[in-house]
């Protein structure tokens, strides 16, 4: 057995108390250096975070079969599975996924969604559709992700073939960072885009990663306010 772990009559883990609740998180690899700060914030010990790369985004019919892989290795290993991807274009086939393996993901279609809120995101998109995001991970790498990943280096003139519909370019920036603003800003200078910044801190993410630390009975943080160190 798994550190002295038991298992109840419907199948659930029970621990003994000395020992901290592990929890596998199973995320994209876009919200890996947020997790970490989350996970010092949280002070849990049993939260093992293991990322999935990033660039997949690119080709999602990657994404569910990798998390199912993921799951079944964990079960033996860990008390709680999470999932910290968004719908992220799979289809539904993610959704599938995890309803068959009984394993919850964090909502939404994608991380602009959390980081801002539901709420506020749907209600922006409706009033202003022709709105790009950044969130912090996409202003570290645009140039690798945006400029080279759509070929823009090579092509510039298909500028207009892919931002042409848009109006503004807004920062969801999960951190204080200076730098980072300054970085945003130029991007959307580099589009021909309008600027807007919005500080969300970690959003639903936070909220999360609190709940399912609240489910292990780990003492929760306020994850309003926290930012990761730029």
């Amino acid at each position: 057995m798994d550190g002295g772990s038991v298992s109840g009559l419907d199948g659930s883990r029970e621990r003994p108390q000395f020992m901290a609740p592990r929890a596998l998180f199973i995320a994209c690899g876009a919200l890996g250096r947020e997790l970490v700060e989350l996970k010092r914030m949280t002070g849990w010990p049993g939260m093992v975070i293991e990322c999935l790369p990033a660039h997949w985004h690119n080709t999602p019919d990657k994404i569910a079969p990798a998390v199912r892989r993921k799951i079944r290795a964990a079960r033996a290993k860990f008390d709680r599975i999470f999932v910290l991807y968004a719908e992220c274009g799979t289809g539904g086939e993610l959704d599938r996924v995890l309803e068959e393996e009984g394993v919850e993901r964090i909502s939404g279609p994608h991380c602009y969604q959390f980081y801002m809120g539901t709420e506020h995101f749907t209600d922006r998109a409706e009033q202003e559709p022709g709105c790009f995001f950044l969130t912090d991970y996409l202003v570290r790498h645009f140039d690798r992700l945006i400029i080279k990943g759509l070929g823009l280096d090579r092509f510039p003139e298909l500028l207009g073939d892919y931002f042409g519909h848009y109006t503004t370019l807004i920062y969801l920036a999960q951190t204080e960072d200076p730098r980072l603003d300054g970085k945003a800003e130029a991007a959307a200078q580099r589009l021909g885009l309008g600027y807007e910044r919005r500080f969300t801190g970690y959003g639903e993410l936070g909220d999360f990663v609190a709940r399912a630390s609240q489910m292990a009975e780990i003492i929760p943080v306020d994850f309003g306010a926290a930012q990761v160190a730029g």
